[in-house]
């Protein structure tokens, strides 16, 4: 449920864009990660506001009861993570279904998130399809953050939306939800939503419609660790995402070392079209979160893959299926951790010293650990070159991170001869970078936003919001926007730092905000705001739900 603010205007179709055009993202959707498949999160919006004050959350206490320049708010569950995505009329989220479990009784013991579809003209819910927790798992498994729920941003095709789950499957759902009916090849929607053992449910209207399901933990041998994270794209017949192979527990070992890191899906049956072969899990120290990238170099397309152990990678795209799943062509590898956040006096800095949390580490979380990083965020490609930002699980603490700049029109092993440049004066960050108007704007995780020029790696400014930072900025409409774990932020685009606002959110916004028709749409732990200029607000009183 939604607190609908006036609509002041009806909403044209959205067109869907898969590659960026050089002003970003055409203003009338956001359908997937970045926007785009290049991950550059760049929108054409114009007249966004400056600033807004969301509405009070009694309990956590934002700025006003009062909303400025809020359309509508929905109330999500208690985690949201990834991204909302919007088109053709309606914006996809991932989250929890902690509400869930407190005002319904057909989904008491699901706790395997959800993903949720809104009306964006006034955030009233058309439909949702619950996750329930995967038990039956080997017991050296270590998934136990399905509570975060689902973290993946969904991706939006045509009439199809695909969304990677917190039980780890990848689906493909049909963007009405069963309001069009039950269509197949899955129709068992109403045992899917329940536990294992449960009876299954009575389907409404309001509930999701799975097109069909691929499970990379059963198919492919996968063996996630924490929770499963990676937001795919979808290229032309063909969907590509990363698998969220992991560690097990302890971080000790990776359970299963040969296991496919990125694969490919044909988009309309889910049958596994290819997959890499660099067996990265063999390398990687702890786990694959960073959702893959496409761009075009030499008229070939080619994506852009981070991996686990540090690397980027350059495939060759899929042309055509074949009658059996291939290996992916490599083009070429780039490492993003230099010799000496490798070694230390000749010998492997272990990896996990940099975790604050062992106690054998010597992080002192002040962002001076010098050890290996991986790569969380998006690869970025603009104008044949890729961006990429390296860092680790925010729970392993602060350390010394690096952003590169590399040259995507080369090939084999490029570490030396495709850095453009490199800067170190970053700190780990999970974030993707965005480049906009030659200004490359990253933030790391102690809340520090770099701007840097996007060609040379000059450094233009560093700004430190002093709160730590998950998520990445989004350009749009002469300004960047972007929240952190307290507040959201608004500064004027250029070479300076200009504040334009500093709001106090109610939860942390970890996610990254996004544009669409006119409207900014914010998500944070808990709510989703749409804010638009001058939008109506004397209905705003209350949250959405409460």
């Amino acid at each position: 449920m939604a607190v609908s603010l006036v609509s002041r205007r009806a909403f044209v179709t959205c067109i869907l864009m898969v590659v960026l055009t050089p002003l970003g993202v055409a203003g009338d959707a956001w359908p997937l990660w970045g926007g785009g498949a290049e991950r550059n999160h760049v929108s054409s919006v114009k007249g966004l506001p400056d600033a807004f004050v969301p509405i009070k959350d009694a309990a956590e206490g934002a700025d006003s009861t009062q909303p400025t320049n809020v359309r509508w708010v929905a109330r999500l569950g208690s985690n949201a993570y990834g991204n909302p995505t919007i088109a053709d009329g309606r914006v996809f989220v991932g989250t929890d279904d902690r509400l869930l479990n407190t005002d319904s009784t057909r989904f008491k013991s699901a706790k395997g998130g959800m993903v949720q579809c809104f009306d964006e003209q006034n955030g009233g819910l058309l439909w949702q399809l619950v996750i329930p927790e995967r038990t039956e798992l080997p017991k050296e498994v270590w998934f136990v953050h399905q509570y975060l729920g689902v973290c993946s941003s969904p991706a939006v095709d045509g009439n199809r939306v695909y969304v990677i789950t917190g039980g780890g499957d990848i689906l493909c759902l049909d963007v009405k939800g069963q309001a069009d009916g039950n269509d197949g090849p899955f129709v068992d929607e109403a045992t899917y939503m329940v536990p294992k053992g449960k009876p299954p449910v009575e389907l409404t209207d309001k509930d999701g419609d799975i097109i069909w399901r691929f499970d990379p933990m059963d198919e492919l041998g996968v063996r996630y660790h924490d929770t499963a994270s990676c937001s795919v794209f979808i290229d032309g017949d063909f969907v590509y995402t990363g698998t969220s192979n992991g560690c097990d527990g302890p971080h000790k070992t990776i359970l299963s070392p040969d296991a496919p890191s990125l694969i490919v899906l044909d988009k309309h049956t889910g049958r596994l079209v290819a997959s890499d072969n660099e067996k990265i899990g063999r390398r990687m120290w702890h786990c694959l979160w960073s959702p893959p990238s496409m761009g075009v170099v030499n008229g070939k397309k080619l994506v852009f893959f981070g991996g686990g152990d540090g690397i980027v990678y350059a495939f060759e795209a899929v042309e055509k299926a074949a009658d059996e799943p291939f290996h992916l062509k490599k083009v070429w590898s780039y490492n993003g951790n230099p010799p000496e956040f490798l070694y230390r006096d000749g010998k492997l800095i272990p990896y996990y010293e940099g975790d604050k949390r062992k106690s054998y580490s010597t992080n002192k979380n002040d962002g001076k650990f010098l050890g290996p990083n991986q790569i969380i965020g998006s690869p970025v490609f603009h104008d044949n070159r890729v961006y990429l930002a390296m860092g680790q699980d925010p729970a392993h603490g602060r350390g010394r991170g690096l952003l590169h700049c590399i040259d995507a029109t080369q090939t084999g092993d490029i570490t030396e001869s495709g850095c453009l440049w490199k800067y170190e004066g970053i700190e780990r960050t999970l974030s993707t970078p965005v480049v906009a108007k030659g200004l490359l704007y990253c933030p790391d995780l102690s809340g520090k936003l770099h701007c840097l020029d996007a060609k040379t790696g000059e450094v233009y400014y560093v700004f430190d919001t002093a709160t730590e930072t998950w998520g990445g900025p989004l350009v749009a409409d002469s300004k960047v926007f972007m929240g952190t774990k307290n507040h959201f932020w608004v500064f004027a685009e250029g070479k300076k730092p200009n504040v334009l606002s500093q709001t106090r959110l109610s939860t942390p916004a970890y996610s990254t905000p996004v544009a669409a028709n006119g409207t900014l749409f914010i998500m944070s732990k808990k709510f989703l705001w749409a804010v638009a200029k001058e939008a109506d607000a004397d209905a705003a009183k209350t949250l959405a739900g409460e």
